[in-house]
């Protein structure tokens, strides 16, 4: 779907604001997926996380269709074809990407979309549409480290080239409207919340 065919539609909980899109970033490990699972538990009612596509395959514990849906190279690229994406990126060997139909779907329920995207999809998007970026940052390098380690997803390889990736997306980290540090889980979360509750009623008219 063309970008110009995306329409935000009224907030029947709140006429006076369009529902928004969320963009959530932050280096592999700096526990953006812990935070939005919090925000989901609290504010299900007032926003849908959008579903990616990707190449890779499916991590320990992810589920098909809800954390991703995980689709084959050649799906992607007649995907890419049709104009499906918001934004797209090929990464670390694998493609991921952001349908723009199912953001739509997702306003026309009158709730917020959050998508979990790289840095540089974030960046595509705010090119292209009004978006709420937010980039989640660890305390330090070394702490990414740990807790990539610590995770346990990704081997050796992997873990190597997503660390030596981290000060890339912390480089532009400063185009984003908000950065949060995760430095303490539950202060983080605090500060993602008054994020969203404010950005919930600002009025965009």
């Amino acid at each position: 779907m063309k970008n110009s065919q995306v329409q935000r539609p009224f907030s029947p909980d709140h006429p006076q604001c369009f529902p928004k899109l969320f963009t959530i970033s932050a280096p592999a490990g700096a526990g953006k997926t812990t935070l939005i699972r919090m925000l989901e538990e609290e504010f299900s009612h007032a926003f849908v996380k959008t579903t990616s596509v990707t190449t890779r395959q499916p991590r320990q514990g992810e589920i098909p269709g809800k954390d991703y849906h995980f689709v084959s190279k050649d799906v992607f690229e007649k995907l890419l074809h049709k104009e499906d994406f918001l934004e797209w990126i090929f990464l670390f060997g694998q493609y991921y990407g952001t349908s723009a139909q199912e953001i739509e779907k997702i306003w026309q329920l009158g709730k917020h979309a959050i998508a979990i995207i790289d840095v540089q999809g974030a960046l595509a998007i705010r090119c292209k549409m009004m978006s709420v970026a937010i980039f989640i940052a660890p305390p330090s390098h070394e702490e990414l480290a740990r807790r990539l380690t610590a995770r346990g997803s990704e081997e050796g390889v992997q873990r190597k080239a997503r660390l030596e990736h981290s000060p890339e997306e912390l480089a532009v980290a400063h185009q984003f409207d908000y950065i949060i540090i995760n430095d303490v889980l539950d202060r983080a979360y605090a500060v993602l919340k008054s994020i969203f509750i404010a950005e919930e009623h600002r009025n965009t008219l």
